[in-house]
């Protein structure tokens, strides 16, 4: 049913580009395919945008390794890895909603985070949530079977994070020196903390970008729909849609197409980016949009993004709530509990910015509040920052980077 629903979502996407576009792309029905293919020939040339995570990692100039993780409910988790030396610390990377591992490197050498740590000498690994890219498998279900997509952010804290880190530390039997989460990378590890307090002890610190609990101050597109939740959840319920913009789907291949038309198409596709987690043309590397496109959205749940919207509506950092009766049946309780973060007793430093339009800064005042052991607390020093500069900005390095790994090399109790 969702591959029904991309056409008319891709029809209006290029329409809008085209329309917007029109002063430098002509597009008529007649020079349509032609505008196609070239771009299409564009998009194949970038031999970059070809490339999965290992692949990327490799052409970087470093050895990358994949492994395969089994979580108690029974998903196949693909992690990657570049390995250090013998006495190398662990560290762990976990990507934000509809990323992948891929998202980490895709700025390239020199510049992506888990190069600058390998070249620290750490042990890097990188993380894939079920339902993404690299992790649709289940030793039982199909991606084509509704149960497969029934999860959201806290099967993903409760079973993915501790698999993964299970796997890593019983590998290498070591203890992990440092988690760094982005987005929903910080939301799973929160709820792993709260519900599996006995994995979180094995991680020394834990740094949080744009870290993710309360969003009920959040702005944008994803706030305007928000109100409409139930009626959105029922809609798609009754169109047997339980999957979210797969890396395969129709709509990111044609985006692709459509946003290699010219530097201006470019541009107004960024823009709808921009729409939606803040607005920095003065970080955004627009280059780096074939790549970027190639690699994101990698594909989630649908349940996890209704799960965030219903935290947008109640201001609060709580499990999913299946409404007053099955809320019963699970919690018993008619509304969905929530998760204590007074619990939380591994070190977290957070790390935030002023023009994130997916964690408010109110929202990190909230989180803040309720945390008990911040060790570091960093504003990033540049208003425009938004919640995907962690990621792609051009002086992520300078303005992020630098900061983590001086958090990492701090003695933390």
């Amino acid at each position: 049913m969702l591959s029904m629903m991309q056409p008319t979502a891709i029809a209006y996407f290029l329409s809008l580009c085209s329309f917007l576009g029109a002063a430098t792309v002509n597009v008529t029905f007649e020079n349509l395919q032609e505008l196609l293919s070239t771009a299409l020939n564009d998009t194949k040339n970038n031999v970059d945008a070809n490339l999965n995570t290992l692949e990327l990692i490799r052409k970087a100039g470093y050895p990358a390794e994949a492994h395969v993780v089994l979580t108690e409910d029974g998903y196949l988790l693909t992690i990657h890895r570049i390995p250090g030396g013998k006495n190398s610390p662990l560290v762990f990377l976990q990507h934000c909603l509809l990323c992948s591992s891929a998202g980490w490197v895709v700025i390239g050498k020199n510049k992506a985070l888990p190069f600058k740590l390998a070249d620290q000498g750490y042990d890097v690994w990188l993380g894939n949530f079920r339902g993404n890219t690299y992790s649709r498998a289940h030793i039982t279900l199909s991606p084509s079977d509704s149960k497969f997509w029934d999860f959201s952010f806290d099967e993903m804290g409760t079973y993915d994070l501790p698999a993964m880190l299970s796997y890593i530390t019983n590998l290498t039997s070591k203890p992990l020196h440092t988690y760094i989460g982005h987005s929903m990378g910080t939301t799973t590890f929160y709820v792993m903390a709260i519900k599996r307090p006995e994995i979180a002890k094995m991680v020394r610190v834990m740094i949080s970008l744009a870290p993710a609990a309360f969003v009920g101050n959040m702005t944008g597109p994803l706030r305007l729909i928000a109100p409409f939740i139930s009626s959105i959840e029922a809609v798609l319920r009754s169109l047997g849609v339980n999957e979210l913009l797969p890396k395969n789907s129709l709509l990111q291949y044609l985006t692709r197409v459509g946003c290699n038309f010219d530097p201006f198409t470019k541009q107004i596709c960024s823009d709808i980016i921009f729409l939606i987690i803040g607005f920095d043309q003065e970080q955004f590397n627009y280059t780096l949009l074939p790549m970027i496109l190639a690699h994101f959205p990698s594909g989630t749940s649908i349940k996890t993004v209704l799960h965030y919207i219903q935290e947008v509506n109640s201001g609060k950092f709580q499990a999913y709530d299946y409404g007053r009766q099955k809320n019963m049946q699970i919690y018993n309780t008619t509304v969905p509990p929530d998760y204590d973060l007074s619990r939380i007793t591994v070190p977290i430093a957070l790390i935030h910015g002023d023009n994130d339009w997916i964690v408010n800064e109110k929202d990190v005042n909230k989180l803040r509040g309720l945390l008990t052991n911040i060790v570091d607390d960093y504003r990033v020093p540049f208003s425009k920052f938004n919640h995907v500069d962690y990621l792609w900005a051009k002086d992520a390095p300078t303005l992020v980077y630098e900061k983590v790994l001086e958090t990492m090399k701090k003695k933390v109790n």
